[in-house]
């Protein structure tokens, strides 16, 4: 049998890799192969170390909870975008710098209009 640990890391991966409509507890603890109880103790853990969110649904005729990450693992989408990876003035920016990314007008733009976009979609769920 596994231990507690590295069942606890194998669930974090894949709930970390679900998508935003998460996973339900029982259909995890099935494809980790371990026991209901097993699963529970692993799902609490992880929630009380603020790495997922449990919510509480009706599936079937039966409580269970639906399990989402806390926070999503990065991807080169997230930054696919920025201005500063084909800047002209890359070789001059920096904190002491002729330039700064501090200062810099095509930066806030787009850090403004991901924070815009965020807002959105969490404005959706």
């Amino acid at each position: 049998m596994p231990k507690r640990s590295d069942l606890e890391h194998k669930a974090l991966q894949f709930i970390a890799n679900t998508s935003d409509k998460g996973v339900l507890q029982s259909d995890l603890w099935r494809k980790l192969d371990a026991s209901s109880r097993e699963g529970s103790r692993i799902s609490i853990k992880l929630e009380n170390k603020g790495l997922i969110r449990r919510q509480r649904e009706l599936f079937e005729g039966r409580w269970t909870y639906r399990l989402f990450p806390k926070r999503k693992p990065a991807s080169i989408n997230s930054i696919i975008d920025c201005p500063c990876l084909t800047c002209s003035e890359s070789i001059r920016c920096g904190a002491y710098g002729a330039m700064s990314p501090n200062d810099c007008e095509r930066l806030t733009e787009w850090l403004i209009h991901l924070t815009r976009e965020e807002g959105e979609e969490q404005g959706d769920s």
